[in-house]
């Protein structure tokens, strides 16, 4: 297909990188908010005295949260100017996170969770939006790779960090961080961000409900929102309940958790790059192809690492990281080429909140899918890598039939 509109702004190639290393640390703080839950869970289970089945709640909470904030933002997306609305917006979510941080109670925590959720929830897409108004399809999988690697930081800065902070202080401390962090980054978003409003002028004087109508009476956009879902749930599947399997069944201490995840964000700070990079060389598709199929052999085998040794571990851990978080690159690279340019904004953040409503229901029914031994163990993981994988080659399936603009 043809795009009916050109990039929106033309950039220097330093103005355009300090743009995608300011968006890649927005939503660096976007996800560490998400993931800073998932390796505080033995620490929230202990001090709520909450069960598995309600620290999945919490996690869920926020991601529906989302998915609802995603839909209501679809309806006024594509009638703003992105900057303002995605400084604002980020503004809230800093707030939302600082109340995270001074939750005295399991309730409280969970209302602040879903406040950070409501304002959070459309972050990712804007920033892809943004991308893909500033950046031309050709170096696209490159710029998702920079965005991507966002999750990577998180990962080999962040998610230690916050085990440290909270082990040495309370885990209050992290959001405190994430909440800092986030300040920063909206005055610098001032400066950094351009001023995007091409998507204005090609839009027809619609309400804002045909506006949605216009991009779901779309088979392409359709197709696109089902592959981004199955992709989603099969990572989110596995990935809330990583922390506690490794320390319940797999024997790690609390302090192997953190090299759990340096050892994998580091791994993808590099693939990352390197994925980006090939998925515009060889094409998008085809690169997705290759690792899907490759992450199913680690989303097999992390549920079943009872009894390993440490190195063992390490190498399946990292490899669930590299492969899992890697599909996702040339994966969001085509889903933002689906969309009619003219309809970006609402297309990506009705995605957004298809990925939310992935998540959410993929930690529940992980969740409900896993039990609790007499001695505590956790049972039935293997179930989790099973949905993984079904979902995953679905969405392979799937990824043949997108239609991409160019």
């Amino acid at each position: 297909m043809n795009s009916p509109t050109a990039c929106q702004v033309n950039m220097t190639p330093q103005r355009e990188w300090a743009l995608l290393l300011l968006l890649a640390g927005i939503q660096f703080t976007h996800i560490l908010d998400f993931m800073i839950m998932m390796p505080l869970g033995p620490q929230l289970t202990r001090a709520f005295a909450i069960s598995d089945a309600q620290f999945g709640l919490l996690v869920s909470a926020y991601t529906f949260a989302a998915g609802a904030s995603g839909l209501l933002a679809s309806l006024y997306i594509d009638r703003f100017e992105r900057r303002r609305l995605l400084l604002i917006l980020y503004s809230l979510f800093a707030v939302a996170t600082l109340a995270c941080g001074l939750a005295p109670t399991y309730e409280t925590l969970m209302g602040a969770r879903i406040a950070a959720g409501l304002f959070g929830g459309i972050l990712s897409a804007m920033i892809q939006t943004i991308v893909a108004d500033v950046v031309p399809f050709a170096r696209r999988g490159k710029a998702m790779g920079v965005i991507m690697t966002s999750f990577s930081v998180s990962t080999v800065m962040g998610v230690p960090l916050g085990l440290y902070v909270a082990a040495n202080s309370n885990w209050h401390t992290p959001f405190f961080g994430i909440a800092g962090i986030s300040f920063l980054l909206v005055v610098a978003g001032w400066y950094v961000i351009p001023t995007l409003q091409g998507h204005l002028h090609a839009r027809e004087e619609t309400g804002p409900l045909q506006g949605i109508g216009q991009v779901l009476s779309d088979p392409n956009h359709l197709l696109a929102f089902c592959f981004s879902f199955c992709m989603i749930f099969a990572g989110f599947s596995i990935i809330p309940y990583i922390t506690i399997y490794m320390q319940t069944n797999a024997g790690l201490s609390a302090s192997d958790i953190p090299l759990v995840y340096l050892a994998g964000g580091a791994a993808t700070l590099f693939s990352a790059q390197i994925i980006g990079k090939l998925s515009d060389r060889i094409g998008k598709l085809k690169m997705l192809q290759i690792i899907a199929s490759l992450a199913i052999i680690p989303m097999a085998l992390i549920t079943q690492t009872e009894g390993m040794g440490m190195t063992a571990i390490l190498v399946i851990t990292t490899c669930f990281f590299v492969f899992v978080s890697g599909r996702m690159i040339p994966g969001m690279a085509m889903v933002s080429a689906a969309a009619n340019p003219k309809n970006r904004g609402t297309f990506m953040t009705l995605n957004s909140s298809m990925q939310s409503a992935a998540m959410g229901l993929a930690a529940l029914v992980g969740g409900h899918l896993i039990t609790r031994s007499p001695e505590g163990l956790i049972q039935n993981y293997w179930l989790c890598s099973l949905v993984a994988i079904v979902f995953n080659v679905i969405a392979l399936l799937i990824a043949r039939q997108v239609r991409m603009y160019k």
